[in-house]
């Protein structure tokens, strides 16, 4: 919508770059192009504002198809004013000088003459065809026969209109037909789900019997190890047990040994000493043999006196006296 303003009886329009405005005063054309700003007075002008943007147009309508089922399609149109000064001259693009504002509804017009040339063409196209292929293929085929459709129109570029794109955005069947259309599918791919489901457990059964087949593997070779590591225990017992052995044996014939000898040696040192102490005694006795017997009384009373206790007092009768006198006279003599 143009900006327009007052100022002392006159007015000035400012309108956008995608705003064909057509100014005519008298009947004469004054203005014409987009995005302009003038002045004017508003009880000799006569303004048209045509946009000359691309604008689209969203339809959806319902149809039926061959096999007489009911399908509601949603499709947009995208579309431009190639032409402002036809479509002023066909389409009431006036504006209000005070307000700037439409006086007519233009676009309401175009969007009427394009649903309706559109949806006349999908129709026709939709009519000829199944639901099964309206679903699969209808999308393409109805936008083409939409296309080719406007671009044949002929009040279109006699309105100064031109068609950009068309897109089919969708065609849907009524709720419960969508339902049942979805059913068999739905069953399919929950076939599938089960199959795959029966297949994950049965490669994890698989895998749970492989799992215990190594376990118990695992513990035969466990119990054949223990088994080789007890008779290996048991033969390094007995080996150990013949080696504690050998070496007692050696041990104790080492002590016999040691004893014969340390016996043998005594035996020995016993036999020189009793050779010793026998040549000693011999040789004592030589002695002594060769002595006067008195001397060895007197030696023999040394001895003893030597070897008694301590004698405090000694009384000597007169016959020991005299006899030992006598004795002793006898050996002078």
């Amino acid at each position: 919508m143009a900006d327009i303003t007052r100022r002392l009886g006159w007015r000035h329009l400012r309108s956008a770059p995608t705003a064909h405005i057509r100014h005519h005063t008298r009947g004469k054309l004054v203005h014409d192009g987009p995005g302009l700003s003038f002045w004017f007075r508003s009880l000799t002008a006569a303004l048209s504002e045509v946009p000359v943007s691309d604008r689209e147009l969203a339809m959806a309508f319902h149809a039926r198809t061959a096999d007489f089922q009911d399908v509601t399609l949603q499709a947009t149109v995208t579309y431009r004013i190639s032409d402002p000064a036809v479509a002023a001259a066909r389409l009431d693009f006036s504006v209000d000088p005070d307000s700037g504002s439409w006086r007519g509804a233009p676009l309401e017009q175009i969007a009427t003459l394009l649903t309706e040339t559109a949806q006349q063409h999908a129709l026709d196209t939709l009519a000829r065809i199944p639901l099964a292929e309206a679903l699969v293929d209808g999308v393409s085929a109805v936008r083409s026969r939409i296309a080719t459709g406007l671009e044949s129109e002929p009040r279109l570029p006699a309105t100064g209109i031109e068609v950009v794109a068309v897109r089919v955005v969708a065609i849907r069947p009524e709720a419960d037909v969508e339902r049942a259309l979805r059913t068999p599918a739905r069953e399919q791919i929950q076939q599938e789900a089960d199959r795959a489901t029966y297949q994950r457990r049965a490669v994890a059964v698989e895998r749970e019997r492989a799992i215990a087949e190594n376990e118990l593997a695992s513990r035969i070779e466990l119990a054949r190890q223990e088994e080789q590591l007890v008779d290996q225990r048991g033969t390094n017992a007995r080996r150990e047990a013949e080696e504690l052995a050998a070496a007692d044996g050696v041990k104790a014939e080492a002590e016999a040994t040691r004893a014969v000898r340390l016996a043998r040696a005594e035996a020995e040192a016993a036999r020189a000493v009793g050779e010793a102490r026998a040549e000693a005694q011999a040789a004592w006795l030589r002695v002594h043999g060769d002595v006067d017997p008195a001397t060895l009384h007197a030696l023999a009373a040394t001895r003893l006196a030597e070897n008694v206790p301590r004698i405090e007092s000694l009384t000597v009768s007169p016959d020991v006296l005299t006899g030992m006198l006598a004795r002793l006279g006898g050996g002078a003599s």
